[in-house]
């Protein structure tokens, strides 16, 4: 049965598969049932060999997500006992986008708070209208931030820079955004879609198992030392050396012409 929300998914013929977070009267925020849906969604996405790019957006304009849908929390995060378990449930959805063996890219647009944030922020890319705006405000909320999440931010835009976003838990514009390295570049809102999806088929043309080795290689230095697998990567990067599309790539390159990488 279909709900007002939910995590819809678009694959297309080229390789990109879209994820959209949808709650529109909410301006998409997060709910329990979405965040428990995000580990199967991209689970199906990482094992079909057609996907190459896997590409996220809110529904509508107004939003990326504008964070954990709070008029759950008297329910279902009423206490550290339930705030735990509710944890644990993110987690997992947080583990599933960062360890997706496919490139992920995050056109961010409207609002992208707290929860909506921590999802963009385990992108590989991220791709920012002009009218974006970001926060984390648990200070505001009095809540307790999980220290994985905090991990996160600070291997994207430092200590510095966390720092002030949770301890202010202002709002920052796009620019300010860009200057610290929360996203890779801002675009008139206008033009934000033809310019993700140009960058989006720059990659689909790319080989696919270059794309998967070397996010694995990006997945493992971010891992603790002791959970480190080098194997894992350099089977993977073993694979590109035995495949058809490394023959290819060789011959066109030689050829003078543009590859035609098939993932295999």
């Amino acid at each position: 049965m279909s709900t007002d929300f939910g995590i819809d998914v678009e694959r297309r013929a080229d390789g990109v598969a879209w994820v959209v977070l949808r709650n529109p009267t909410r301006l998409n925020a997060m709910r329990l049932e979405m965040w428990e849906a995000l580990p199967g969604v991209l689970g199906d996405l990482g094992s079909d060999p057609a996907v190459r790019v896997v590409a996220l957006r809110g529904h509508g304009e107004q939003a990326f997500a504008s964070g954990a849908d709070i008029s759950e929390f008297e329910t279902r995060r009423r206490d550290a006992r339930q705030a735990a378990a509710y944890e644990l449930v993110t987690q997992r959805a947080f583990e599933a986008l960062e360890t997706l063996t496919r490139p992920v890219v995050a056109m961010i647009q409207g609002v992208c708070f707290g929860g909506g944030l921590a999802v963009a922020a385990c992108a590989d890319i991220r791709v920012a209208a002009d009218d974006s705006r970001f926060s984390l405000p648990p200070a505001r909320l009095g809540l307790g931030y999980h220290r994985r999440g905090v991990e996160r931010f600070l291997a994207l835009i430092g200590p510095a820079a966390t720092a002030e976003v949770f301890f202010t838990a202002r709002q920052l514009d796009a620019a300010e955004a860009l200057a610290i390295g929360l996203v890779n570049r801002v675009v008139p809102k206008a033009g934000l879609e033809a310019r993700t999806e140009a960058l989006l088929g720059q990659m689909v043309e790319n080989a696919p198992l270059t794309l998967r080795a070397a996010k694995a290689a990006m997945i493992d230095a971010l891992r603790l030392p002791a959970e480190r697998d080098p194997a894992w990567v350099e089977r993977l990067v073993a694979d590109c050396y035995e495949s058809e599309d490394y023959a290819e790539g060789v011959r066109a390159f030689l050829g003078k012409r543009r590859p035609l990488f098939r993932g295999r």
